[in-house]
């Protein structure tokens, strides 16, 4: 098995590398793909959109001033992390994907201002520069200096209406700090000004390193998905999603936990008034928000997936496969596999609400 090491310089040569979002191959049994190019409902044409696929360059890794090697996904199969235009096209088409909105999660954020200027900028560069050449197989999400809000909004207003990117893939804090701080709110109304998608993606909760120590890569496994989920409260709970209302959030993972135990928040300040602030005043109750954002559908069955249709709405989810990583193998196949969902709806969650979402043709 190639090093990691080796895998890195590979990828350097190559100028465009795809990777994962640092997560282990789902240890379940799948069959065979069903679902083919071009993929049809009831004889009409769908266009398949996958939200949460992901890349990394080989020339901002090295910008990092450590050993880069470190920043590369602590998985099986890391070389296959690194492909060209032409392999990873081949895979969508594989998985029956016709286009892919690729992001990078930050791992820039405790970098000095220049350093991370220069990430981000040679990310959003070469983001604009694979989609105009392939605009019909992939758009991507711009990459911010969220620990420096001015420049972040100079970042996505360029990334938006000069390179065409769809928005911005953000972490879900910034060092463990809520986007729901005021600080953020200059990036947050740039967003909503521009009809841009913030793409929110965990990168773990360290604070939890000592209880998630032992078997099962807890870290990433229940990390994930909480770190998603103290995100959205905090942006309900603060009043940030009525201080900005056309505010586009797409959650990975399905949300993490929220949508699974949701109702628990209708009830919290009911139950200890002590617990909330009495200068916020929700204008709905909580989980009337989770009908305003959206969410990626790995979720893994599907039952899952027809209790985040049930809870946040059919029209707020979006097909998503943290590919290259194949926790979910089959997407297109998975979303068919629930029976729950009339054909309209399993269009829109298939590339239907996606198009919708980020104005694709």
């Amino acid at each position: 098995m190639a090093t990691r090491r080796a895998v890195l310089k590979a990828a350097g040569a190559t100028g465009v590398a795809f990777c994962s979002c640092c997560l282990l191959d789902a240890a379940r049994a799948q069959g065979p793909a069903s679902a083919r190019l071009p993929v049809t409902i009831a004889g009409k044409r769908v266009k398949t959109v996958d939200v949460h696929a992901h890349c990394l360059f080989a020339e901002t890794l090295a910008l990092m001033g450590t050993d880069a090697t470190a920043l590369l996904p602590p998985t099986k199969g890391v070389p296959e992390h690194f492909l060209g235009v032409e392999g990873r096209l081949k895979a969508m088409d594989d998985m029956a994907i016709d286009m892919e909105i690729l992001s990078i999660n930050p791992f820039w954020y405790g970098k000095d201002r220049d350093t991370a200027a220069k990430i981000v900028a040679i990310h959003n560069e070469k983001f604009a520069e694979l989609c105009a050449a392939h605009p019909d197989r992939f758009g991507a999400f711009a990459s911010l200096t969220m620990q420096y809000p001015d420049l972040a909004v100079q970042q996505l207003e360029d990334a938006v209406r000069k390179k065409g990117l769809r928005g911005a893939a953000i972490g879900a804090s910034v060092l463990g700090d809520s986007f729901s701080n005021p600080r953020y709110h200059p990036v947050l109304a740039k967003a909503e000004e521009l009809g841009a998608v913030l793409f929110i993606h965990p990168q773990g909760t360290p604070e939890m390193a000592k209880r998630f120590a032992g078997n099962g890569w807890l870290a990433n496994q229940v990390g994930y998905p909480l770190e998603t989920t103290i995100a959205l409260q905090h942006l309900i709970f603060e009043g940030t999603l009525d201080t900005y209302p056309g505010l586009k959030v797409l959650a990975a993972h399905g949300g993490g936990y929220l949508p699974s135990y949701a109702p628990r928040s209708d009830h919290a300040c009911f139950v200890s008034p002590q617990n909330c602030n009495p200068g916020i005043t929700l204008k709905k109750t909580p989980t009337e928000y989770l009908n305003q954002m959206y969410y990626d559908s790995l979720v893994f069955t599907p039952e899952a997936l027809r209790h985040l249709v049930a809870q946040v709405g059919a029209s707020q989810v979006v097909l998503g496969t943290d590919h290259p990583i194949p926790w979910e193998e089959h997407p297109v196949d998975a979303v068919f596999a629930t029976g729950s969902l009339s054909d309209d709806e399993t269009a829109a969650i298939l590339g239907g609400n996606a198009a919708r979402l980020f104005g694709l043709s």
